[in-house]
């Protein structure tokens, strides 16, 4: 079977980018492929993710605006901190990651909201449910890093792991109705 002229023109170019781009890496290439495809997508959960968790940072309002207000903007801060850990990781191992917003609209996971208002505990409920999805995503690549042999993506997920279970934890505690009252 002969490759189409798109074929050719797309594995040249392939190969011209691997060639300025391509970090050498002793991970096995279809590792390296599959990681970094992984780690583009989490990359573009998180800055949803952060998006979201600025969007009701800045949209809170209630009886515990200060609490809330600051609990969100701690973890805000806390996700877009991960964000170059993670495109640089994809980077070192000889892979590749976003390039735009766009790729991040394509690729996200985690689901916008776009509400003009939220109630302050819907926020919370919400974001403590994207932050389990994202645990169980990182759960998944860390399973993917560990069987290729990443021992530094596998430790970096760990430790983002704890990170997001913490972020859960708070926001669930934050929300919880409480003898069936809201407080």
């Amino acid at each position: 079977m002969t490759k189409s002229p798109s074929s050719k023109a797309e594995n040249a170019r392939a190969a011209q980018v691997h060639h300025f781009l391509g970090t050498p890496s002793d991970l096995p290439k279809e590792g390296v492929e599959n990681i970094s495809a992984a780690l583009r997508a989490l990359l573009a959960d998180i800055f949803a993710l952060y998006m979201k968790t600025k969007n009701f940072h800045w949209h809170l309002s209630g009886r515990h605006f200060r609490d809330y207000h600051l609990m969100l903007d701690d973890q805000g801060a806390e996700l877009f901190a991960m964000t170059d850990t993670v495109a640089e990781r994809a980077r070192r191992i000889g892979g590749m990651t976003l390039h735009s917003i766009g790729e991040i609209a394509k690729l996200q996971r985690i689901r916008d909201n776009n509400a003009e208002y939220v109630d302050a505990n819907d926020m919370l409920a919400e974001l403590c449910e994207d932050n389990k999805q994202l645990v169980s995503e990182m759960r998944q690549i860390h399973a993917l890093t560990s069987d290729v042999g990443d021992c530094a993506t596998t430790s970096l997920l760990e430790n983002w792991i704890d990170e997001s279970e913490k972020r859960t934890w708070f926001l669930f505690e934050a929300s919880r109705n409480t003898f069936g009252i809201n407080s």
